[in-house]
């Protein structure tokens, strides 16, 4: 019995660190209901266990072609049990919408799938010990393009040896895919409707539909 899976027998030994753990029963999972099923179920993380209400899985409409990624739950989020449901994500929505994109078409998910406690930016081994969910979604998923939401999203893919300026405007081909990296909406909302974090998160998102809409 895995000590970071509640209710799962396999092949896995307690003493197993959680992100291998994690890793091996999320690559075992054949289709996205099972892999929903064993997320939900997950207790890598005491302090996301104990803070969160929910594990935000993710939406994952069928033939998804773009893959949107941020970076952990908010209180909203935590409560719904979708991603990207509070002011961020309405902002999301409409942006999307100004590029042409519906929203209902495109798979949104979290580096995280737990609310850290007070929204903190979560930590390195939380997120190594989601990874292996985030990874086998992706596989699952097999889209076109991924687009990340700031900077930890950035980072999960890109490294942490290039900056988010630097990063966005181009797409990077690594093992996941094809990833075109940009501003979080809720750094958007920060710095207002002129701001430079909301004029990036346009363009950016238009790049992407000009992308998707290449033969």
């Amino acid at each position: 019995m895995s000590d970071y899976i509640d209710g799962f027998s396999g092949p896995f030994r307690a003493a197993s660190p959680p992100a291998e753990a994690v890793a091996l029963l999320a690559a075992s999972c054949r289709t996205w209901g099972e892999l929903a099923d064993a997320a939900r179920r997950c207790t890598a993380c005491p302090d996301l266990v104990r803070s969160r209400s929910t594990v935000v899985v993710g939406d994952a409409p069928r033939g998804s072609r773009l893959v949107l990624v941020g970076e952990a739950p908010g209180a909203e989020e935590d409560l719904s049990g979708r991603p990207f449901v509070g002011r961020s994500g309405r902002l999301l929505d409409e942006l999307l919408a100004e590029a042409g994109l519906d929203r209902g078409e495109v798979a949104v998910l979290n580096v995280v799938k737990c609310r850290p406690p007070g929204n903190r930016t979560p930590r390195a081994a939380e997120q190594a010990n989601c990874s292996g969910w985030l990874d086998r979604q992706l596989g699952i998923l097999e889209a076109d393009l991924i687009c990340t939401l700031g900077l930890p999203a950035m980072q999960r893919f890109l490294g942490r040896a290039l900056s988010l300026a630097a990063a966005r405007g181009r797409v990077h081909d690594v093992a996941a895919g094809r990833v075109l990296a940009t501003y979080h909406p809720s750094a958007a909302l920060r710095f207002g409707p002129r701001g430079a974090p909301r004029a990036a998160l346009q363009e950016d998102l238009r790049t992407v539909a000009a992308l998707l809409a290449q033969p």
